[in-house]
């Protein structure tokens, strides 16, 4: 612990400084004594006033890699922390702390910021308002049954269809309280919603799904993160698709490509400018603080920039959310996430 605590000691910015101080002071005791020595003895001694200026320039070039450089990297950190980016422990990521108290608050930040404590954080708070509120789904579920008897008894076949559907669509959204579902269950999903929406646009929408036959068993298996692609494919919808003029056209496309499942949500609606799609990927290069700080996303963003924190909180910040997107022509959206088709993996990465 002694020997620990002096390696921390030795990184702090004020301890670099008094070594500097103390070096410049050396630097001045030197050039004081080779002037008195050359006053004393009448002599000039260009090697000694040559090794003064050396050192000097060593001091210089000393002072801005062991000080100056790291302060700028730690002011940096600290400004890039601040705006929601997160780069694992912050206390390794900087060369320096600049004392006791700035390297406590770092830990401590770091804890409060782990994603294993935040996962279960999460779980907690599902799992305490799915009580809360369990009463709730079953009067919407017995209500909604009870429009579609009524629907059907007086003949309203697409009332009692569009009914049907919602229900299902509430009975997986609402009542469905897991991290993880199968790739199955969240297209299954998806075409409720889709089914829903046509009642509304009617043939002005189309949706195909694609995968490679030979994984198509394999996809279907993995699991993800429950409402991953359905808030993505009404994004697409609201933001895309609605907005123009004529048919749009939604395809989900998944893929596996090694270790990892790629899904592709694409649309051929209105597209976003250069500035909107880059604003958009800034933000979802951002976890963390982003988070639990909402207030600044703007309408249409918060969808996938929360799919994208799930993902990061499930996974790590190596997996998430990016988007390509040209005005007028459509946007991608792209899903990257690992191939797996248990629980437990993730499990094991998120609480670790």
């Amino acid at each position: 612990m002694k020997k620990q605590g002096e390696k921390t000691w030795t990184r702090h910015l004020f301890f670099r400084a008094a070594v500097l101080a103390a070096a410049g002071a050396a630097l001045i005791t030197l050039l004081l004594a080779a002037g008195f020595l050359s006053g004393v003895s009448g002599r000039f001694y260009p090697w000694l006033w040559a090794a003064g200026a050396a050192a000097f320039l060593l001091l210089l070039w000393v002072g801005a890699v062991w000080l100056v450089r790291p302060y700028l990297r730690m002011e940096q950190t600290m400004r890039l922390f601040l705006e929601g980016y997160t780069t694992g422990k912050l206390t390794d990521f900087m060369d320096v702390t600049a004392g006791p108290a700035e390297e406590l608050f770092l830990e401590r930040m770091d804890r409060i910021m782990d994603s294993s404590e935040l996962l279960k954080l999460s779980k907690r708070q599902a799992q305490y308002l799915a009580l809360q509120n369990q009463i709730n789904p079953h009067f919407l579920y017995n209500t909604l049954e009870s429009i579609r008897s009524e629907a059907l008894i007086a003949g309203l076949d697409r009332v009692a269809d569009m009914t049907e559907a919602l229900a299902s669509f509430f009975r997986y959204t609402i009542s469905k309280v897991e991290n993880l579902v199968s790739v199955e269950e969240e297209l299954h999903n998806c075409e409720t919603y889709f089914r829903i929406q046509r009642y509304r646009f009617g043939n002005r929408l189309e949706l195909a799904i694609q995968w490679d036959p030979e994984d198509e068993e394999e996809i279907r298996r993995c699991r993800i993160p429950k409402l991953t692609m359905q808030p993505i494919l009404e994004n697409s919808i609201i933001h895309g698709t609605e907005l123009k003029i004529g048919a749009g056209h939604l395809l989900i496309r998944l893929e596996l490509t090694g270790k990892c499942l790629l899904i592709r949500i694409s649309d051929d609606g209105v597209g976003m400018s250069p500035e909107t799609l880059k604003k958009m990927n800034e933000r979802l290069e951002k976890s963390g603080l982003a988070l639990a700080d909402r207030t600044s996303e703007p309408e249409g963003g918060i969808a996938l920039v929360n799919v994208n924190n799930r993902i990061r909180l499930l996974f790590g910040e190596e997996y998430g959310l990016h988007v390509f997107s040209m005005a007028g022509t459509g946007t991608d959206v792209e899903i990257l996430l690992p191939a797996i088709d248990s629980d437990r993996e993730p499990a094991r990465r998120a609480l670790s």
